[in-house]
């Protein structure tokens, strides 16, 4: 689409509120779905971690409990 000026270019047509609209949704979405994923990951990270270390310490006291 060619436009005369920026003016033009920023009213898209007559369409602006329909097409800056899209592209305010679609960037919020995608912030939105990046946000989530990393903080899923450090969840995830986080549950594992305590998870292992759980283990690790029923490990030990059976363990401790087999040698008394």
């Amino acid at each position: 689409m060619y436009f005369d000026s920026i003016k033009d270019f920023f009213a898209m047509g007559g369409y602006a509120g329909y097409v800056w609209s899209a592209y305010a949704i679609t960037f919020l979405s995608m912030l939105w779905i990046l946000f989530s994923s990393l903080t899923t990951k450090r969840r995830l990270l986080r549950e594992i971690k305590n998870k292992m270390a759980r283990e690790q310490r029923i490990k030990e006291a059976k363990t401790l409990e087999n040698t008394l």
